[in-house]
Formats: C-alpha cells, structure tokens, sequence
C-alpha cells in the first residue's frame, strides 16, 4: 500500500533452525523465462520479507554480483560499507543471439553505492572491453578487480572451427577508483591455450559464430599479488603472479599441475576462492555444456585442501542440497564469519546455509540450517548472507484507507535496518497532527496499523529500539492515497 510500484518476489522458506550467521540476505532476482515480480537488487531478512528493493524498468535488464563490501579511501585510510552491483543485459538466447549465453552485452557497468542508498560510484572497463557481469570486487588500495570481455576476431582453424571466427576474450582489470584510470590488466587469450576447452567450437554456430573457449566466472585477490581466476569452460583454476603475469598453477581441466582425489573432481564451476590454509573453495555446478548438456555429477559447494609437495587436491567439505539440484551454469560458495557456509544454487530457485561440516552427495539435508525458494522461473546469479546497516536518505512511506469505523495506516521505509516500530500522528489539517498511536513495533517490510482517528490527515515517524526517532513519512491524505519519496 505505502509503496505500490514495489513488486519485490516473495520467496518461501522451507528451513530455518538455529545457529545461522548473522544478517541479511542478497540476491539479484531474475529470469531466463518469465520473472515473477520485478528484476533488481533486493535484500531479504530471514524471514523472507523485504529490507530494501530497487526495481529494475525493464525485464531484460539486470543486476548481478549484489553484495556487501568494503570501500577504501587511501588518502584518508577510512573504509565504510557499500552494496556493490553490475548492471546491464546478458546475451540468453532465443532474445539474444549474438554472443554466446551468459555473456554481456555492451553498454553494462559497475555501481557502488553508500548505506545511505546514495551513488558513489560507477565503474566501466577499459581497452573496448565490455563490463562482465561475473565478478567485481573492491580491493583495501582503493581499486577495484573485475572480468571484462569482448568478441575478438580469430582464426579458429587450429581449433576445429572456421577461418573467420571469433572468441571471446577476456581480461581480468584493475581500476583507480578515484581517478578513473586503468592500473593492471591481464589478458586472457595471452596466456591461456583455448585448444582445452571442453566448450565445442561448433557450438559458436549458435551465438553469432563467437565461440566461448574460456568463459571466465570469478576473480579472488590473495597474498603476495596472486590471482586466482575460475574458467568455467575450461574446468579449470588458474593461479596467477600479477607481477609477471605468469600461471603459477592450474587447478583442474586438461592441463592439471595437481591430481584430483575421490570427490574433488569438478565441472563448469564458478565462485573460486582463496580460502585460509592452502585452501579453495568454489560451487561446482557439475553440470552442463549448454544447450541441452547432461550432467557430469550433482551441483554442490566445494572447498579443496592443495598439498603442494604432493601436488594432490582433496575435497575437504561438501555442500549438497536436498532435493539434488543440477545448475547449468551460476551459483556461490560463500565462508560466514560464524564458519557456516552460504551457498546460491544459481541456475536453481534456491539459496542455502549449511554448518561448517557439510554433508555428502543425496545426504543434502544433514547440517542445513537454513533454505529458501524464489518463486517460478526466478533465479538469482549469486546469493550472500551479509550484515548491513542500511539508513535511507530518504523519507519513509505512508499510506491510509477507511476500514469500517477505522483508519487504517501503513507504514513503511525502504532499506532502514534500524526501525524497530511506528509511530503515527493525525489531525484534521497537516500543521497540526498528534500522536494517535505511540508505538507500533514494526512488522515485516510494511506494517498496518489500525487508528480510530478520522484523519484525515497522517504521518508516521521510524522509531529505533530505544524509541528514538529515525525518520518521519510526508503527510499523507485519507482521500488521496500514498505519499513516499522516490527511489534511489
């Protein structure tokens, strides 16, 4: 009622016990079919209910990689929380043909915005690539790592293909936030052989004759200037010296500097991270080479002990969901600061929490603490659990309606973390409204709160759990219906 052109998707929890980490939930709703509700950036508490939404005007528009971060000013060496994003429309066939699926098209970018929902930044690639909609992170030097590609003419001859084809290529780059300029970039096509991908050539005759060799999904930053980037098409890991720019290592696909122990095996992964200890975690989707691919082995989150003297992987815990889930392509493994770990299915309605032991293949229901389902055909590419303290620049939202002999007044506050209840105040002119009811504990993203008061004249202010006031709404009108302020 205080918000009508909000259609945030309502999802449906199925599990939540105790012992689940702290904070709220972040997806970026959307779908390869038909979405329910509206696509954007939308965080969720526990139970399913909306804190903040920021709707997207059209469905083939996109948010991606929503979640929390850290931005870092070096000058001053403050650092403060932001939501982070990318932004733009993603080739997915039969809308889009011209480059392979999943793939940017041109025109995305980067956003970075403060807790107060106020745009800090935004971010583009360089060298006429295009702003990847896989990963993007913020770095304590003040830049940001992202994955950006491009369609780059080659012979693909030697490959199986034509003379006149294409590959998308791709660079991992690095940006100065305050200036603009591009400090690092690592070239793809450079450095890694397309003759091991498991992606066929001839499957470029469906996406505009670009064939998706490499398909990078992930970029994480750990000590000592190493990059650690997942190729998705090339069931592989790399592990780069930024110095050089040399690989250091390749975990997995054709050319593995390690052997691969029982479960530790994966296929078109995504979400590669360095993990304390010799360690890496990943989702791996074990499934499939689209379109139509069967599947290698069930999806679930992964996390990899490394022995370099043996030069062996094992898979020292594993994340599967009940009931067994197949990802065709997306999805996360995220470490809570509690030890749980966060797991987004991707190409699957799902998010999940597990406790750190993890559970085995068709044994997905051990140790989940926590589950919850979108609605239909909606997925989102990566799902977090992360703390956030949201206070809106704006005002809060109010709307009224005659119910029988009552006035009935909801209230509202798009993104604010910190109201705990409401207060509402009436009157018969807007100078000289009252309080009517002085305390409403806040329920769900809006509470209705019934008066006797005929108005026709309301307002509400956005109390703390001390009862201090955060916020207070416009003055809203019986007759006239909602009065809000408009997103960010």
């Amino acid at each position: 009622m205080s918000e009508p052109d909000l259609h945030p998707m309502r999802v449906t929890v199925t599990t939540r016990k105790p012992g689940t980490a702290a904070g709220q939930i972040f997806v970026a709703p959307y779908s390869l079919e038909t979405v329910v509700g509206q696509t954007g950036s939308l965080i969720l508490d526990d139970a399913g209910d909306p804190v903040w939404f920021r709707p997207l005007p059209y469905t083939n528009l996109q948010n991606a990689d929503f979640k929390v971060q850290a931005y870092h000013d070096p000058e001053t060496g403050t650092s403060q929380p932001v939501l982070t994003w990318w932004q733009g429309t993603i080739a997915i066939p039969p809308t889009y043909t011209n480059l392979p699926g999943g793939s940017p098209e041109p025109g995305g970018c980067y956003y970075i915005y403060d807790s107060h929902y106020r745009l800090l930044k935004t971010v583009s690639a360089k060298n006429g690539f295009d702003a990847d909609e896989h990963d993007f992170r913020l770095t304590p030097r003040g830049t940001a790592l992202f994955i950006a590609s491009r369609a780059e003419p080659l012979d693909l001859r030697p490959y199986g293909g034509p003379e006149n084809g294409a590959i998308l290529n791709s660079e991992i780059q690095e940006v100065d936030l305050a200036t603009g300029k591009l400090i690092f970039s690592w070239n793809v096509l450079d450095h890694v052989d397309p003759a091991d991908s498991e992606e066929p050539v001839s499957n470029a005759a469906s996406s505009g004759g670009v064939w998706d060799a490499y398909h990078v999904n992930s970029i994480d930053e750990g000590p000592d200037g190493q990059l650690l980037i997942s190729m998705r098409n090339m069931w592989a890991v790399y592990n780069i010296d930024k110095n050089s720019g040399d690989v250091l290592w390749q975990l997995g696909g054709q050319q593995s500097d390690f052997t691969l122990g029982e479960n530790a095996q994966f296929y078109w992964q995504h979400d590669a991270r360095f993990r304390p200890g010799n360690r890496i975690s990943m989702f791996d989707d074990g499934c499939c080479d689209q379109p139509g691919g069967s599947p290698e082995q069930q999806s679930h989150g992964l996390i990899l002990s490394l022995d370099f003297d043996s030069r062996t992987a094992t898979a020292e815990r594993t994340y599967y969901h009940e009931p067994p889930l197949y990802s065709q392509s997306q999805g996360n493994t995220q470490a809570l600061v509690n030890g749980n770990e966060f797991v987004g299915w991707g190409q699957n309605p799902y998010y999940s929490e597990y406790a750190a032991a993890g559970n085995s293949e068709n044994d997905g229901a051990r140790n989940l603490l926590y589950d919850a389902k979108m609605p239909g055909d909606n997925i989102s590419y990566r799902a977090f659990r992360d703390e956030w303290i949201g206070t809106p620049y704006y005002s809060p939202s109010v709307a009224v309606r005659a119910d029988g002999g009552q006035s009935v007044v909801y209230a509202s506050w798009n993104g604010s973390t910190q109201t705990a209840a409401w207060q509402v105040l009436a009157g018969p002119n807007p100078d000289s409204l009252s309080v009517v009811v002085g305390h409403a504990s806040r329920v769900g993203f809006e509470t209705a709160i019934a008066t006797g008061s005929r108005g026709p004249y309301f307002q509400v202010r956005a109390l703390d759990e001390a009862g201090n006031v955060l916020g207070a709404s416009a003055v809203a009108n019986l007759a006239k219906g909602p009065r809000r302020q408009g997103l960010p």
